[in-house]
């Protein structure tokens, strides 16, 4: 491509101040915006007459704009395929493949719904408002990439040391440092329907990097990196396991279709606002953002489960009359109006004094015309002025505790968790900004805000209190800063936690230690707390993976150099790629720059090689020790 159109190109895109973070082009949001057939951006492209003969076409009088041709020039890129099956430059509810203008079954599709996103992190701390590495793969082109992984450098982390160990039981809790997506499917075979408990705290695809992870993806890549793991994660599930998966209101309602569809609509349980600030508005001609959700579902079962329910305070009485049996009071009418129910719309008589009580046509009675003089015999409607210690002012129904036990058993006083959890437990919660609690939680513990916005110890204990019992596994598999594992460790949960990014070195794993140490913070003293336990740390074997990192801390000409020569010699390519292709021997690659360099060498890298399979332990260049050799056959069940 001639230089000079290149030029031409940048500077009809610099009337977009939009497309611009100082000098640097922002590539992936022209390229939405094409192929969106943003007007105003197709208008000025093509009133210039050179990328007008270069990238347009006249068909029956009428001038068509060759989109996939100009992305090609634009990013370089015409040297690989692309790696997914469908694309539609539209997000919507459809069903049969026809959105719901025609149809009236709602399902989500989006664009790369059938492919898999790798999902792979590239820094810890990036202020471009790029979208970076996160490599789409079309399921046709996966043959390796889910396979079991080889687990090295496995350590255990108990009250007093840490030592290597060759074996893991189903008793030993279990932190993993890998991409998530491939460590839950080697998980796979080894706890599937095991898990009682998973909670997530996944990106929220927003503007604010706040969870360390790539929080800038667009909506259809976000839903396919959500979509990939929820499907793997319901397979780990017990049938009466519970999945909380925190959200934003930004991607929530998505979410919540997505999630209808893998666990199915009946088996969702309920949406719980969580505070997260006191009142303050930052977002002009908007409401303040002080809440965000949790996304609550079933696998099954668990809605009738003993742990979906809790005892109620309830007030009994006993009087003269009834001498021998409590009973409460309870809300004689019922939220139908009385053209549904015609049967219980009449006037209320008190047979003691004659005071009448007229149905509200709004609220029908609970009994019927029927029934009424039944009811009044046997005193289970009680009147204002009946009782001194009562103070009522309409008609209420009695209920008699040998009633309720002989209709429920011992679960007489029991309620359903699902409004209980929201309306008490939740309400704890409410009253204090809990990102700070959570904040205030890391920096006791370390001394400083290592880690922006951690959830709070109080709400994980609440959520592994209602839904868990002592034992019952706990999966969360964006572990951050290991609020989850801290707080079931404390509640004597086992637990799984998955992390990927480096930090889990020094945030994570130390703050566990800390715990098993008998650190005092959080929910310790609630919970009483003074340390104990352990856990197995392991991590996934990298191949292409330590390239991926190699390639992102990479800042000048001689990193490119050296990363190219460094591939060229040992890295897992694209069989589709020639290497020389995309790196020094390519003029279109020199006159990149140092951060399109690096994404097109991410790009050329095959994603079926990121970490070593199990089927190639045995592989002698690979170099895995007889300890960790060992502690695979104990996970795999293979020794």
């Amino acid at each position: 491509m001639e230089e000079q159109l290149i030029k031409k190109v940048g500077s009809l895109l610099k009337l977009f101040p939009q497309y611009w973070e100082g000098e640097q082009l922002l590539r992936n949001m022209v390229i939405e915006d094409l192929r969106a057939y943003k007007p105003e951006l197709l208008e000025v492209l093509l009133s210039d007459q050179e990328i007008r003969e270069m990238y347009a076409v006249e068909i029956a009088g009428s001038l068509l704009f060759k989109i996939d041709e100009f992305i090609d020039m634009l990013r370089y890129k015409n040297y690989w395929a692309n790696s997914y099956t469908k694309y539609q430059n539209k997000i919507g509810l459809t069903s049969g493949g026809r959105y719901l203008d025609y149809n009236s079954d709602v399902i989500l599709d989006f664009p790369y719904k059938d492919s898999i996103l790798e999902g792979g992190m590239e820094k810890e701390n990036v202020g471009r408002k790029e979208v970076y590495y996160n490599k789409i793969i079309a399921k046709k082109e996966i043959d390796q990439l889910l396979a079991q992984k080889v687990f090295v450098n496995v350590r255990k982390y108990n009250e007093n040391k840490t030592e290597a160990v060759n074996f893991i039981t189903d008793e030993d809790n279990l932190v993993i440092k890998g991409n998530n997506l491939l460590a839950l499917h080697s998980l796979k075979e080894r706890y599937s329907d095991k898990v009682k408990l998973i909670y997530v705290d996944p990106p929220y695809n927003t503007e604010q990097d706040s969870f360390k992870y790539n929080d800038r993806f667009s909506h259809s890549t976000w839903l396919t990196f959500m979509k990939n793991r929820l499907e793997i994660a319901r397979e780990l599930m017990q049938d009466k396991g519970l999945i909380f998966v925190h959200i934003g209101d930004q991607e929530m309602h998505y979410l919540k279709v997505m999630m209808d569809s893998i666990f199915e609509r009946e088996n969702f349980v309920a949406t719980i606002p969580r505070k997260t600030r006191s009142g303050k508005s930052d977002v002009p001609y908007k409401l303040s953002q002080d809440y965000d959700w949790i996304l609550v579902y079933t696998k099954g079962s668990a809605k009738t489960d003993k742990l979906f329910q809790r005892e109620v305070e309830r007030k009994y009485y006993i009087s003269e009359d009834f001498p021998n049996d409590e009973w409460r009071l309870s809300d004689l009418t019922k939220q139908t109006s009385t053209k549904e129910r015609p049967n219980s719309d009449f006037t209320l008589v008190n047979p003691r004094n004659g005071e009448s009580f007229p149905v509200n046509p709004n609220r029908s009675w609970a009994v019927t015309k029927d029934t009424v003089d039944d009811y009044l015999k046997r005193g289970k409607i009680v009147f204002p002025g009946d009782y001194e210690f009562l103070n009522i002012k309409q008609p209420s129904m009695r209920v008699f505790k040998s009633e309720e036990i002989k209709k429920y058993g011992k679960g007489f006083n029991k309620a359903y968790v699902s409004t209980e959890f929201i309306n008490q437990t939740m309400d704890v919660l409410l009253k204090q900004a809990v990102n700070k609690k959570g904040t205030d939680e890391i920096v006791d513990l370390f001394g400083e805000k290592v880690f922006p916005y951690p959830k709070n110890e109080i709400l994980l204990q609440k959520i592994i209190e209602y839904t868990t019992n002592e034992g019952d596994l706990v999966l969360d598999f964006f572990m951050g800063s290991a609020t989850t594992q801290a707080v079931a460790l404390k509640m004597n949960r086992k637990f799984i936690g998955i992390e990927q990014m480096d930090y889990i070195e020094s945030i994570s794993i130390p703050r566990l230690e800390k715990v098993i140490k008998g650190e005092q913070g959080g929910i310790s003293k609630d919970v009483d707390w003074h340390g104990g336990g352990s856990f197995v740390y392991v991590e996934l074997y990298n191949l292409n993976n330590k390239y991926i990192n190699e390639i992102q801390k990479a800042s000048n000409q001689n990193d490119i150099e050296k990363l190219i020569y460094d591939m060229k010699e040992s890295a897992y390519l694209d069989f589709q790629v020639k290497l020389n292709q995309v790196t020094l021997d390519n003029e279109d690659f020199l006159k990149l720059s140092i951060d399109e360099q690096k994404k097109s060498l991410l790009e050329i890298l095959d994603m079926n090689q990121l970490y070593l399979n199990y089927s190639e332990i045995d592989d002698e260049q690979f170099c895995i020790s007889a300890n960790d050799r060992q502690f695979n056959e104990s996970f795999y069940g293979k020794g």
